[in-house]
């Protein structure tokens, strides 16, 4: 179906929906590698006026990849509920933007509406909004998940200590363990990426961790990012697995690419229920995404990466996630080229996957090649606090010395607490005060950890 739109007398013609979504996208170098970004700021105009005026309805009928062609189409069509979706049914998208900008759109509506908004609603009203729409929005938002604590409440903000290791050196990663939890970091997630994906390397990281939370009492979950066909087997196993991880994506092809598919997510999910390690809650999928994966893998089916990024989030749903993470600056300056794109795509992300009931964290990061620094990420990291991010990364020196970028340090979710007056979650809040008054907040109290 064509659209069309008349600026300053000039008509601006506009093929098909995924052409629409593209055009009135904000610029990003992605977009312009890819061939579908608008070839000026007057033609993204005209898209974002034409893309105003559609009905949300369309994006129930007009699929953007082919319902027969795609298992995430079919996901996204398949599980949408028609009766959250009955409130907004009327609106084209420049008034469903007004509506959840409507002081009278509170946080129940919008936990109450998430299941009728499909990810192309999101990604189409996204594009029509700046930035402190996006930041109003998603503070809106409250999503709440458990494990072995509770993470998204508000006023809270919890953290993923990441001690990576180049070596996946057991001392290593233990010292910046020590670090992290002495900086009160930690409560999202301990979660290494580990250099290598062996079975016998990923058990031997999941019980160190798993030792550490029961000898010093932590209320948290441990995760090694591994691939979720060795966390499978290491469920088979009985080895101590908290949370399964996995990188995904927003197309069938794409998590092809990741060699994954929906039957193996759900094999795994119901795996990880099976141990039955969540003491608060059944929360246990931790899933890892980033505008720009569906380009790099030429699975992007002619879409926009944030319009790729936000169907992402259709997946993540269906396993009832207790994190979700936008690795945003991650894959480098082809898809994100600076720090305005970036904080950007940050934005988009987290406000996308609120609004569709997501546990939505960030880790704020750019690689060294990108035309970006520190000063764009803590312009980010204040942002992300503001709009209610579940969570942040912490990371030693916010440089990590194995998968070589730069995010955030154990300081800054400190300085993030401070200064929005938001804490970590209550149940680990709670364990960092019985160290303190106990007098055991000391380096000492971890004596052993690094064979000393």
């Amino acid at each position: 179906m064509p659209f069309r739109q008349t600026v300053r007398a000039f008509t601006y013609h506009f093929e098909d929906l995924k052409t629409l979504l593209a055009k009135a996208s904000p610029l990003r170098s992605g977009d312009q590698l890819a061939g579908v970004a608008a070839r000026s700021y007057e033609e993204r105009v005209a898209a974002q006026m034409a893309l105003a005026d559609l009905p949300l309805s369309i994006f129930l009928t007009d699929h953007l990849i082919p319902y027969e062609k795609d298992e995430v189409t079919r996901l996204i069509v398949d599980t949408h509920d028609v009766g959250a979706f009955e409130p907004i049914k009327a609106l084209t998208v420049g008034e469903f933007r007004d509506f959840l900008l409507s002081e009278q759109t509170t946080t129940e509506k919008l936990r109450r509406l998430a299941p009728g908004i499909t990810p192309e609603m999101a990604a189409a009203v996204s594009k029509l909004m700046r930035i402190q729409d996006l930041v109003t929005v998603s503070a809106k938002c409250e999503i709440v998940t458990k494990f072995r604590n509770t993470i998204g409440l508000k006023g809270r903000l919890s953290t993923r200590l990441q001690p990576n290791h180049p070596s996946d050196d057991f001392k290593g990663i233990a010292a910046s363990i020590v670090d992290g939890l002495l900086y009160g970091s930690g409560d999202a997630v301990i979660g290494i990426n580990p250099a290598t994906d062996h079975v016998a390397t990923v058990r031997g990281l999941l019980e160190m961790m798993d030792g550490i939370r029961q000898r010093f009492d932590i209320p948290t979950q441990s995760c090694v990012l591994s691939h979720v066909t060795t966390t499978l087997q290491l469920i088979e196993e009985k080895a101590p697995v908290d949370l399964v991880f996995q990188s995904i994506g927003g197309t069938q092809a794409l998590n092809k690419s990741f060699g994954i598919d929906l039957a193996l997510l759900k094999e795994a999910h119901e795996a990880g229920l099976s141990l039955k390690r969540g003491t608060l809650g059944t929360n246990l999928m931790y899933f890892e995404t980033g505008q720009g994966a569906a380009l790099s893998a030429n699975a992007h089916h002619g879409l926009d990466q944030q319009t790729c990024e936000a169907r992402v989030y259709a997946v993540a749903r269906a396993f009832d996630p207790l994190l979700v993470n936008t690795v945003v600056g991650f894959i480098g300056p082809e898809y994100l080229y600076d720090g305005k794109q970036i904080i950007r795509a940050g934005l988009e992300d987290v406000f996308c996957g609120k609004l569709l009931g997501l546990p939505m964290g960030i880790d704020i990061c750019y690689t060294n090649h990108a035309e970006a620094d520190q000063d764009d990420m803590d312009t980010l990291l204040t942002l992300m606090g503001v709009a209610g991010a579940n969570f942040i990364m912490g990371v030693p020196g916010a440089d990590d010395v194995m998968l070589h970028y730069q995010s955030t340090s154990f300081h800054d979710a400190l300085y993030l607490r401070d200064v929005l007056g938001v804490r970590p979650a209550p149940e680990f809040e709670k364990w960092l005060l019985r160290l303190i008054e106990n007098g055991e907040w000391k380096i000492e109290k971890f004596n052993g950890l690094l064979g000393e």
